[in-house]
């Protein structure tokens, strides 16, 4: 097996800082960015099976559920505008976070979450009072504006205050506010869809508020990054920062290497073209298959609609919405065991351990849906304890996306990338996740339908594909300095014929202090 890039931490750089409660407490309000996020996928899967919804805004879909009881359940929800419903959100997202990244280098990550959280406000309040289906679909709109604006300032935010010994845990609260997010949508459907005279959908949609204005409120109290304030020319006050933030007066180390780092990116007058360029291959594919790969792990399939799927599965109404309640509490506690081992662990180790257990649960699921459903999609009587064994399986998969790919998909890609093109790569990492998100709720309901139980197969392959790809070309970046990066590509196996020491104008580091280890 060849050396994968990774360090021996006894020899790097250390920069001195504790994790203060500063700190502590401003990476946690601003990891809230991630409940819009989370509420909002909760939200629509919970949306879309509740009766009332489906009858008002569409009746076809409705008539097709409630009335044929003859329809095969692989093909029950299969309808385009339900899924364009669900979707527009995704590619409204994809073309903001192309904005925010001009925004976000400009004026700084907190103007970024700004926007995003008074953009989501907008489309909670649309989508709460909607009357027509092209009322939801602007408030989906809206909804993927404040998204993308969030997701691309929020895991930046994030891993440049973070000191780099806890970055991995303190950037894994985004993952954990996108879980709670998304329990707390399960658990109010769970309630609101008891409330008599079918209006309950209505507080589900415009429930949104709530979260929209945490993150809004929050992006106004909080400080801003050393890293942003340097790059916007505020030198003094961001080494005054720097100290608040890192409990120590020495910190001199740190900010050079930042206003080098600074002054490097100051000369990139493109950093889109930039991205193209040689050196930088390792970050953009790391930018483009990590997210890729992550909507590919079927998770999206569990969580958009799980509701959709437990009921297809045999529980009624009130037991499906119950059950995706199930899955998000295991999401939210496999996320907290991602923060515990993270930064312990490696996020080499999770991504691994988390593909097998997730490959190892879709075929299960897979065989106990085809043994029952067939390929008419006609299940018969469906036996209580068999549809238990589904969802017992389905919560070990969902535990396994969230300790490893769910957080690290966010993690890796934001720190890995130097600052000169760390605004633009991590608008490249959102979209190309908001536009796979987009195609898989687009076309899911649709491959199910004509896939059946075999489209849990066809995600299974692609857990193989990325965990090979994880094993072979993911270096190790547990533990090194976010200006220091570039070492992890010129001691890795096959991304230093594309990364040298000659490839950085940025932070100079010396190749003899870091030894290659082996993983």
């Amino acid at each position: 097996m060849p050396a994968v890039g990774g360090f021996d931490k006894g020899t790097g750089k250390a920069y001195p800082g504790n994790l203060t409660p500063y700190v502590t407490v401003t990476c946690v309000v601003a990891a809230m960015g991630g409940l819009i996020f989370g509420y909002d996928i909760g939200i629509s899967g919970g949306v879309t099976s509740m009766a009332p919804f489906l009858q008002k805004f569409f009746p076809s879909v409705y008539r097709k559920e409630a009335l044929d009881k003859s329809t095969n359940q692989y093909c029950k929800f299969d309808s385009e505008t339900l899924t364009l419903f669900t979707s527009s959100l995704y590619l409204a997202a994809l073309l903001s976070s192309l904005v925010a990244a001009t925004v976000t280098r400009k004026f700084g990550r907190k103007l970024s979450m700004l926007f995003g959280g008074l953009l989501f406000c907008a489309g909670a309040i649309i989508n709460g009072a909607a009357k027509a289906v092209w009322m939801l679909i602007v408030g989906r709109i809206l909804l993927g504006f404040g998204i993308g604006f969030a997701n691309q300032s929020v895991p930046l935010y994030l891993s440049e205050m973070a000191p780099y010994k806890y970055r991995g845990a303190l950037n894994i609260g985004f993952q954990l506010s996108i879980t709670i997010g998304i329990l707390v949508a399960n658990i109010l459907n769970y309630f609101f869809a008891k409330i008599k005279g079918g209006w309950g959908w209505r507080l589900s949609l415009g429930g949104a508020v709530v979260p929209a204005l945490i993150i809004t409120v929050g992006s106004l109290v909080l400080p801003d990054t050393p890293n942003s304030m340097i790059e916007r020319g505020q030198h003094e006050g961001a080494k005054t920062k720097l100290r608040r933030i890192r409990g120590v007066d020495d910190v001199e180390e740190e900010f050079n290497d930042l206003v080098v780092a600074s002054e490097a990116s100051k000369l990139v007058e493109h950093p889109w073209r930039n991205l193209l360029q040689r050196k930088y291959r390792p970050h953009l594919t790391m930018a483009i298959l990590i997210p890729f790969f992550q909507q590919l792990t079927g998770i999206n399939v569990i969580m958009f609609y799980a509701p959709v799927l437990f009921k297809t599965i045999g529980f009624a109404d009130d037991a499906s919405l119950m059950s995706a309640v199930i899955t998000g509490g295991v999401n939210v506690l496999a996320t907290i065991v991602s923060i515990y081992g993270v930064d312990k662990w490696g996020r080499r180790f999770l991504f691994l351990e988390g593909g097998t257990q997730m490959l190892i649960c879709q075929i299960i699921v897979a065989t106990c849906i085809g043994v029952k459903f067939g390929v008419d999609g006609e299940p018969g009587a469906l036996p209580k304890w068999y549809a238990i064994v589904v969802v017992l399986f389905i919560c070990v998969y969902v535990s396994g996306f969230a300790w490893s790919w769910g957080p690290l998909g966010w993690l890796v890609p934001s720190e890995i990338f130097p600052l000169e093109i760390r605004s633009a790569a991590q608008s490249v990492n959102v979209s190309v996740n908001m536009f796979f998100t987009f195609i898989i709720a687009q076309i899911f309901l649709n491959m199910l339908c004509h896939m059946k139980f075999g489209l849990f197969l066809f995600f299974a392959f692609f857990v193989v594909v990325m965990s090979f790809f994880i094993y072979f070309f993911l270096p190790e970046t547990k533990g090194i300095p976010i200006e220091e990066m570039a070492e992890v590509w010129k001691s890795h196996w096959f991304w230093s014929r594309y990364v040298n020491d000659g490839s950085y104008s940025g932070v100079e580091l010396v190749k003899e202090n870091y030894p290659v280890k082996n993983v």
